[in-house]
């Protein structure tokens, strides 16, 4: 398919996807009700719903969505590795450790997410710091500290699960697999999907050039070291917000950057915008699903990301093959 087609058909599905969360619920709404609530603000049980439950959650997984997508694609740029994800370098770890900690600790949400935030600022920490040697980044270093960061953090999770008491082991449960419940404040998480979004688009051409490798990048005179610094903290910056907005929704940074992959786009300039449109809309999808399928119970949306992917990736591999 033809790069713009493509990006059009993104650019679609996208508020389609939006506009059937706000449609799906407990409460039966219809289409024009759903227009209406969002189009006036006329009071009423439709525009309470729409805009105090449903628009926040939804727009919280789609910002979500984007972020795991665009740390997906930098990462795989980065350690030049298919199989990396947003998780791979313990900065997930690190913010699971610190919520699971706070939920034990009976706080407030914000306290979760402060907490979350500064486990995750403490492992982007330790793996920056020992993965610069003598003024070189050394990306296996980065990658080997991030895999065992991780392991020790797992660790440190089943031993926060074993000690945790019965009545918040369902909420911790569930921000391990990814809830999407509690996504209100959306408005900081959406600056840094921009900004970042804005960022890569600058950097786009040297994003070609590195993944061809760093000695061709040095040669075609990209500053490799700077934008492989500049690479690891924006990854880690979109992990931290995706992960404060979600927990740890598992397998959205890993799949979508193939899959747009596998529809032939390999040029950064197209494949970053279109990873975080269907990033998003993926993920919208799959939470639209997790609060409706089994409702009034809702799933843990990290279940449904995994179920969807994964049969959608393996047709994908067999078609290109």
């Amino acid at each position: 398919m033809p790069r713009p087609l493509l990006l059009a058909v993104l650019l679609l599905i996208a508020p389609l996807t939006l506009f059937a969360s706000l449609l799906c619920g407990s409460l039966d709404l219809t289409a024009s009700q759903v227009m209406s609530a969002i189009l006036t603000k006329t009071p009423g049980l439709a525009h309470d719903v729409v805009w105090e439950l449903r628009m926040p959650r939804s727009a919280g997984a789609f910002i979500c969505g984007g972020l795991l997508a665009l740390s997906g694609t930098y990462l795989q740029v980065l350690l030049r590795n298919p199989l990396a994800d947003p998780y791979i370098l313990g900065i997930s770890g690190g913010a699971a450790v610190g919520a699971l900690a706070a939920i034990i600790l009976g706080m407030s949400w914000g306290g979760v997410n402060l907490s979350a935030l500064l486990g995750a600022v403490a492992a982007i920490t330790v793996v920056f710091g020992l993965s610069m040697h003598s003024g070189s980044w050394n990306v296996h270093s980065l990658l080997l500290t991030g895999v065992v960061l991780s392991a020790g953090f797992s660790a440190l999770i089943s031993l926060l699960l074993v000690l945790a008491p019965a009545a918040e082991m369902r909420g911790m449960l569930f921000w391990l697999l990814g809830d999407l419940s509690h996504a209100e404040n959306i408005l900081p998480y959406l600056a840094v999907l921009l900004i970042l979004s804005a960022l890569s688009q600058w950097q786009a051409g040297s994003l070609n050039v590195l993944n061809l490798g760093q000695l061709k990048a040095r040669t075609l005179g990209v500053a490799v070291l700077p934008l492989q610094t500049g690479i690891y903290f924006c990854s880690a910056l979109a992990t931290v917000c995706a992960v404060m907005l979600g927990g740890t929704v598992g397998f959205v940074g890993l799949i979508i950057p193939h899959l747009i992959r596998l529809c032939g786009v390999a040029d950064h300039r197209w494949l970053l915008p279109m990873a975080i449109l269907l990033g998003g809309s993926f993920l919208t999808a799959a939470d639209t699903l997790a609060r409706t399928l089994w409702a009034p119970n809702q799933l843990p949306v990290g279940v449904l990301t995994a179920l969807l992917g994964v049969p959608a990736m393996l047709l994908l591999l067999s078609r290109k093959r």
